[in-house]
């Protein structure tokens, strides 16, 4: 109720980025035509991974902010509606690039061909090489010709801003 009032996420996050917020692992991202949950695992280029241990420690990551290249592991929950999960869905990892007027170009690093998910369900294993931002495209049109589009933002590295919002109230986070 205190982060409807303030127009935050639980994690302090713009409601306009994540508008149902930040629950579990989970940012829930809502568009015209659906609503997915997105969660991302992250494990650090330094780690090494040694003989004995059981499974690789991702850590759970909030909303698609990374601290620094590496691996990253997404799970898509194709929550609504449920016709999505019979529409062929592509997904797509691109780079921005700032250009000199403000405005952002976008640089494919990989594609995965449209199929349909009956499951519900999307995971991907990809890695970022370079800090900076990217966004996750997830994109198909029905048989009805309704066009379905998400895209997931992602952050690689933190701005120094990021540090000083963690200490503010999240009152104040919007406004730095």
């Amino acid at each position: 109720m205190f982060g409807a009032l303030l127009q935050v996420s639980s994690q302090g996050d713009s409601s306009e980025t994540y508008p149902k917020g930040f629950r579990g692992t989970t940012c829930t991202i809502e568009t015209d035509t659906l609503t997915i949950g997105y969660s991302s695992y992250y494990l650090s280029d330094d780690y090494e991974v040694s003989e004995d241990e059981p499974r690789t420690p991702y850590i759970p990551v909030q909303c698609g902010k990374i601290p620094q290249p590496g691996t990253l592991n997404i799970s898509i929950d194709l929550l609504h509606p449920d016709a999505i999960r019979d529409v062929s869905l592509a997904l797509r990892l691109v780079k921005l690039t700032l250009l000199e007027d403000q405005n952002h170009e976008e640089h494919e690093i990989f594609s995965i061909p449209a199929r349909t998910h009956p499951s519900g369900v999307i995971t991907q294993v990809f890695r970022l090489d370079e800090i900076g931002n990217y966004y996750v495209y997830l994109d198909g049109k029905s048989a009805d010709n309704i066009h379905y589009l998400a895209r997931v933002p992602i952050t690689v590295g933190h701005d120094w801003r990021d540090n000083v919002r963690n200490f503010l109230p999240p009152l104040f986070r919007k406004y730095l």
